[in-house]
């Protein structure tokens, strides 16, 4: 399905109730198979206490990645291609929605989700300060492991 099929159905999603408190999230995770890497990258949109709608975008690269920064690196930008489709003007869009609803407790917010953890015994966690510095620099709200669940566990669930 096209972003703009994507962006349609967050909508439409969020037209339901306008009253909600919104998390537009987006996370990418990869699996190194035999001949290729599997990445997944979850766009998902929660209301809080009220469900949620959620799509993948499934991305095959014809090698094996197996050098970890090369790979998280990777997945990052893939999770960043898709937050820079969300424009100012389609953020808008979407706080539009709320706005008329914001003294009554409606909340949006856009958080990347980022499959590393700050955990020493990590493998990751020596890459935490640059990809959570990348995710910033993009105005987005970086969440990392044990936070990052559409990266380590919608989007991993595809990878497979």
């Amino acid at each position: 399905m096209s972003f703009d099929k994507v962006f349609e159905h967050i909508v439409k999603f969020m037209r339901l109730e306008p009253n909600g408190n919104y998390r537009l999230m987006v996370g990418t995770d990869s699996q190194v198979h035999q001949s290729h890497t599997t990445f997944i990258t979850g766009i998902v949109i929660l209301s809080e206490g009220n469900g949620v709608w959620a799509c993948i975008r499934k991305v095959l690269i014809p090698r094996r990645m197996l050098q970890l920064h090369e790979r998280i690196s990777y997945e990052l930008s893939l999770s960043e291609e898709i937050v820079s489709l969300f424009t100012e003007e389609r953020k808008n869009q979407l706080i539009d929605i709320i706005l008329p609803y914001l003294y009554e407790g409606a909340t949006f917010s856009i958080e990347g989700h980022i499959d590393i953890g700050a955990g020493k015994q990590n493998k990751t966690s020596k890459f935490v300060k640059e990809m959570v510095a990348r995710m910033e620099a993009m105005g987005v709200e970086p969440k990392i492991k044990p936070d990052a669940f559409v990266a380590s566990s919608y989007a991993n669930r595809y990878t497979k």
